[in-house]
């Protein structure tokens, strides 16, 4: 896991977050997603320095998670996580509601 990543997960596990048990490093069809709440199909994928050049695969594979899987995908920037955290998680917590 990224150092964003890990911060994350102090926030995501042993469902500290609204009950939601959260998932890490969770493989769904070929794909390895970030975080995965299985029960409301919701998925929380970081994105580091490297996803600035896969925009087009990982547009693909938000399509596919969307179209054949029935999951919502919200995304955040290391920088983010590592800068502001509670305001990822508070977003995250929203999502959570929906």
């Amino acid at each position: 896991m990224t150092p964003a990543e890990k911060k994350l997960w102090q926030y995501l596990r042993r469902q500290q977050l609204d009950g939601a048990h959260f998932r890490k490093q969770a493989p769904v069809g070929r794909f390895i997603l970030d975080f995965l709440w299985v029960k409301a199909k919701l998925v929380v994928e970081v994105d580091g320095d490297s996803h600035a050049s896969s925009a087009e695969y990982d547009a693909e594979r938000t399509r596919w998670l969307n179209e054949q899987k029935d999951c919502r995908v919200i995304r955040f920037t290391n920088a983010e996580i590592l800068h502001n955290v509670e305001a990822v998680v508070e977003e995250i917590r929203e999502a959570l509601k929906q």
